[in-house]
């Protein structure tokens, strides 16, 4: 533990959703999901299907929780939901059912936790994801899902939303009004064949079903967003130049995105899709240009060459009172090892390591709560925000990274 601070109780039960707050959160969900038009399939659901069940969703807005409650209605869950969610907030939470997680990490207290909501006879919801999409397709699931199906041995329904994404991205949060969304619910494996199907088969077909990509769906639906400022942020995703290869010289205005190195503009139509306005066209699809990102960062992992190391700025959350910002800035390095914190809590010096095989992903965030981009690293006990202190960086190729070295590890062993 990094500081002497009460942290999360961690293995408090979680609650049923309190009768009288089950109003409550349909009074907030329901007008949202009439205002998008939301159309939600269940055509995918056996008849009579009842809780209790184990409830996969896919993650892009703060809306899936409204959409989703409307989508599971009139029936009650307990939400899986980051410790972050919880500040200010924390008697609420889990007055509805909340189950806290701190991300990215292997808590039996979690599992234990699934369990008895489970045992209580109602649906368990969990974001496997564990983040926003940047940009609006599927991010990588962790190997223990499939673990976790068997282990909770009930129904697997998936739950994948489509517009939520363009609706509100990641990399520029707000209401585009983009209606109508669309969402299905399935039954993906009967309670017999989470026991009786091999974990990889298992695994495999979750992954299947979380395949979806938001600027796809809204080019074949013809949603058009007429939002000036459609492309603002989205340089946050699109980091790296693929005229000049120059690497966080990018920055977006209004409906364009432009490379401060080389000069080139594109232009981000009504569509979703991306035009250069002089010379060749790289990647007229956002997703296609963020996997060529990808690419490079592998390249750079596997030939030895990445490497990030800054001075950080620390915000602690061991608890669901809120951020304690350290008053000495600590220094974050990430390579081949892993990620290793250096700094100073309460007069006494620490260093914190995440080994590679430790982290399958990371957590990040754009310019969070106004106070810049972070990587979210977190251990059972403790929470860590790390703003890096330079200019030349981008949390997006930390995140990229971060699942390349794990790739390569997983392939030694």
């Amino acid at each position: 533990m990094i500081g002497n601070y009460p942290r999360f109780d961690m293995n408090r039960k979680p609650n049923r959703q309190w009768h009288i707050l089950r109003p409550i959160t349909w009074l907030v969900s329901l007008p949202k999901a009439r205002s998008h038009r939301a159309k939600i399939d269940k055509s995918g659901l056996p008849v009579g299907l009842k809780p209790p069940y184990f409830l996969l969703c896919n993650h892009n807005s703060f809306m899936d929780f409204m959409i989703l409650t409307r989508a599971i209605f009139p029936r009650r869950a307990n939400y899986v939901v980051a410790i972050d969610g919880y500040i200010g907030m924390e008697g609420l939470l889990r007055a509805v059912g909340g189950i806290c997680i701190r991300k990215f990490t292997r808590s039996v207290s979690l599992v234990k936790n699934m369990l008895h909501a489970r045992n209580n006879g109602d649906i368990v919801a969990l974001f496997p994801e564990a983040r926003y999409s940047l940009c609006g397709t599927s991010a990588v699931l962790p190997a223990s899902l499939g673990k976790m199906v068997r282990l909770m041995s009930v129904p697997v329904v998936t739950y994948i939303a489509h517009g939520h994404h363009v609706n509100s991205p990641f990399w520029h949060v707000g209401n585009r009004k983009v209606r109508p969304i669309e969402s299905e619910l399935k039954l993906l494996f009967t309670q017999e064949e989470t026991q009786t199907l091999p974990i990889d088969e298992i695994n495999a077909r979750l992954e299947e079903a979380f395949r979806y990509d938001d600027f796809a769906w809204q080019k074949e639906r013809g949603v058009r967003i007429a939002n000036e400022d459609r492309a603002e942020g989205l340089h946050k995703v699109l980091y790296q130049c693929p005229a000049c290869r120059v690497e966080y010289r990018m920055s977006s205005s209004k409906n364009t995105l432009r490379c401060e190195a080389c000069g080139k503009v594109w232009e981000m139509d009504e569509l979703g899709q991306l035009a250069a306005q002089t010379g060749e066209t790289e990647f007229c699809h956002i997703p296609d240009w963020y996997e060529w990102e990808r690419v490079n960062v592998r390249a750079e992992v596997r030939e030895g060459r990445y490497a990030f190391e800054a001075e950080v700025r620390i915000e602690s959350l061991p608890n669901a009172k809120g951020f304690i910002v350290f008053p000495e800035p600590g220094r974050l390095l990430h390579n081949g090892e892993g990620f290793t914190l250096s700094g100073v809590c309460q007069g006494e010096a620490f260093v914190q390591h995440w080994p590679v095989a430790a982290l399958y992903s990371c957590h990040i965030e754009y310019d969070y709560k106004k106070r810049g981009d972070c990587v979210d690293l977190n251990t059972i006990d403790d929470t860590l925000y790390l703003f890096p202190q330079c200019e030349a960086f981008s949390v997006t190729k930390i995140a990229l990274a971060t699942e390349e070295l794990y790739n390569m590890e997983m392939e030694k062993a």
